[in-house]
């Protein structure tokens, strides 16, 4: 094993949060942020870079930080380190409703393609990086553009993503169509793609978009049932507007700000 082993326990429901048990001198790395609690005895360190590893040289510091600014994570990441006698728990938190998925890398053929923002934490060795998308259709298309994140190794990760998420397995030349916002991670060998609609009709008035992503196996696909960018785009348009409130039992529904007090 070239990552750190560590122990885990998953807590909650919706908002779930992972509790990382570390023996002594054993690490985790995580988003800077993403700490919920941790006990007495845990060092925190702030590094340079993607976490993976001993970076040698700064060039190649400057390497693993510039692929993080291009997902938009940020330029540090926080390694949690047990420096004391005896187990100590860290944990951290999803950032909205959701759930969190444990991936053991080592099972899954050492390497996990995800969404840019999906990553919570990992074991002290798994390696964060970047995956570019070859085909410029599925780059400029894909809904979560040219650039997924990916990582490697053969330790523990943690991913989170929204709603509730299944894990599909896909058999060689089987294909799976998703909605392009609601794929959250794949296996190395899974060929993705993305696929227009089809027709003008279903297009322009069907609400699910232009593209959708095909996936064929083998391998294992991860989908998520509530993708953040639909949340957060249901939340605008229902938000109420300032110094009015909305009746949300009215039989008219959002008609009735047509025909209310001007």
């Amino acid at each position: 094993m070239n990552a750190h082993e560590i122990d885990y326990e998953i807590h909650g429901d919706d908002m779930q949060f992972v509790e990382v048990e570390l023996d002594p001198e054993e690490s985790v790395v995580a988003e800077a942020g993403g700490m919920m609690m941790m006990d007495s005895g845990i060092d925190m360190e702030t590094i340079f870079g993607d976490g993976g590893g001993a970076t040698k040289g700064l060039f190649g510091k400057l390497m693993g930080a510039g692929k993080r600014v291009l997902t938009g994570e940020s330029l540090f990441m926080t390694v949690f380190t047990n420096i004391g006698h005896g187990k100590k728990k860290v944990s951290f938190a999803a950032p909205y409703p959701g759930k969190i998925i444990p991936m053991d890398l080592d099972e899954l053929g050492g390497k996990i393609v995800c969404q840019k923002d999906s990553f919570l934490c990992a074991a002290k060795g798994v390696s964060i990086g970047i995956d570019f998308q070859k085909k410029l259709g599925t780059g400029f298309f894909g809904g979560e553009g040219f650039i997924m994140q990916k990582l490697e190794g053969d330790g523990l990760a943690f991913l989170h993503a929204g709603g509730t998420i299944i894990r599909k397995d896909l058999q060689p030349g089987e294909v799976l169509k998703v909605d392009t916002g609601c794929l959250v991670a794949m296996t190395r060998d899974v060929d993705y793609n993305i696929e227009y609609v089809g027709k003008v009709k279903t297009a322009l008035f069907g609400g699910e978009g232009l593209f959708f992503a095909t996936l064929k196996g083998p391998g294992s696909v991860w989908v998520q049932s509530l993708p953040f960018s639909r949340l957060a785009e249901r939340v605008l348009v229902n938000a109420t507007v300032p110094g009015k409130k909305r009746d949300e039992g009215g039989i008219l529904g959002g008609l009735g700000d047509l025909f209310g007090d001007r």
